[in-house]
């Protein structure tokens, strides 16, 4: 109570925003351009300096880049201040857990529930969470982050010890890098990343990744199938699964690729970071053709619904792949661990799909029509930014204030999704009252 009056949050909730005209993808676009906005003005504070100086095109970018937990750069993290670190972690962790997500948390802290109109406007952006569940869900989550982001900073603070960073020093990398893992965020204070690192901090880091990158709603259930409370729906299973075949067959392909030049720990670590975080424990631009281009997939799947990361996410993968193979068998429906999924999930797949395809299509010629990069390059830095990945080639910071407007707008559409931006356009689905006769297309 006395923080929300502190903070002028008791007026604000007393005015109820809540019941403005805005639809929930309106308001989330909304949410994430005014905390965009806000964070660029924190970068420029006179308190906050970098080594390099920070221009507004960069601030734009640096901002940016960490509501939408990407991780690319266009100036060094290491240059950051103490203040600017700060900052750099106040976006990454409110972008991560969603300007609404947050907000009923603290609605639900401050009344001790949550309105029915709020509860439907967050169901509404959250489609794998159930409308009874949400009043659980939401402190769920904050407690949930805020201890595993604990856990990890005790054993990457350790981690840092070992490797041979001073005590105190340990614990503020620990703390940043921690933040920034689960966030899937990819910012590091070290140029290099995390190449060099031992073990604990890699697999930690990994940990943390995953945790973040499987959803909220998945390690709701995962925790309430523990106490004996529920089984796993269907949406939880396909995010395990596809999570769980991705990691280790990514891990093999890119051993393989890479010729035993890279160490097992190390692929394991890349399969990780690419689909959704962006640190990296070796340097990319040595890697293979075969590794940068399969990495590049791997970035467009991205995370999962509901959690810290972007990409078309693991079950829109899932349900495409078993489309095409129960297609070409001849099935005209899928069923999965003996559901069957509806037909307009399966569209609304393909159509994410294909929009995402478009958005890298098009911001690609665009970044290629300024630069001369290399396609590849280019290609893999517009993926890495729709997929709010932040694995980069290192052409960020060299294509210019063009490149970069290009690559903001694009780490923008990646973090709120263009199926929000395409629904936001709509006050309510409009169901179709006249059937028309079928015909056949070759």
């Amino acid at each position: 109570m006395l923080l929300c009056k502190f903070v002028g949050l008791d007026n604000l909730l007393k005015k109820n925003l809540f019941h403005s005209k805005l639809n929930p993808w309106q308001y989330l676009i909304l949410s994430f351009f005014l905390l965009i906005s806000f964070g660029t003005v924190l970068l420029n504070l006179p308190f906050v300096k970098h080594v390099q100086g920070l221009s507004f095109i960069d601030s734009v970018f640096t901002a940016t880049s960490a509501v939408c937990v990407t991780g690319l750069t266009t100036v060094n993290t290491s240059g950051f201040n103490g203040f600017g670190e700060i900052v750099l972690l106040l976006l990454m962790q409110l972008g991560a857990i969603g300007i609404m997500t947050l907000s009923s948390s603290f609605i639900l802290a401050y009344r001790g529930k949550v309105n029915l109109k709020h509860r439907i406007s967050f169901f509404e952006t959250q489609e794998n969470v159930s409308l009874g569940d949400i009043q659980h869900i939401l402190p769920f989550i904050i407690r949930i982050t805020l201890i595993t982001e604990l856990i990890g900073s005790v054993l990457l603070s350790i981690g840092f010890f070992i490797q041979g960073v001073p005590f105190w020093e340990s614990i503020h990398q620990g703390v940043f890098h921690a933040i920034s893992a689960f966030c899937n965020a990819g910012f590091s204070t070290y140029d290099a990343s995390l190449t060099g690192m031992n073990s604990l901090i890699k697999y930690t880091i990994m940990g943390l990744i995953i945790i973040g990158g499987i959803g909220y709603y998945v390690i709701y259930e995962l925790t309430e199938k523990y106490k004996g409370k529920r089984l796993l729906t269907l949406h939880s299973k396909i995010v395990l699964v596809t999570t769980f075949i991705l990691i280790f067959f990514g891990a093999f392909l890119l051993f393989v690729f890479e010729r035993g030049h890279v160490s097992i720990t190390d692929s394991l670590f890349q399969s990780v970071t690419a689909r959704t975080a962006g640190f990296n424990t070796v340097n990319l631009t040595n890697l293979h053709y075969l590794s940068l281009f399969f990495i590049t997939l791997l970035m467009f799947i991205g995370a999962s619904p509901g959690s810290t990361g972007g990409g078309i996410k693991t079950t829109t993968f899932f349900i495409v792949i078993a489309s095409v193979f129960k297609i070409l068998k001849g099935k005209n429906t899928i069923v999965v661990f003996k559901r069957q999924i509806p037909n307009t999930v399966i569209l609304k797949s393909f159509a994410i799909l294909s929009v995402y395809f478009m958005v890298v299509f098009i911001g690609t010629l665009a970044l290629l029509y300024h630069n001369h990069q290399g396609f590849l390059n280019t290609l893999f830095e517009v993926t890495s930014a729709l997929g709010t990945v932040g694995l980069s080639l290192g052409i960020s910071a060299e294509v210019g204030l063009y490149g970069k407007i290009i690559l903001v707008v694009i780490m923008f559409i990646g973090r709120v999704g263009p199926a929000s931006i395409a629904m936001s356009t709509f006050r309510k689905t409009k169901a179709v009252k006249i059937n028309y006769p079928e015909e056949s297309v070759y």
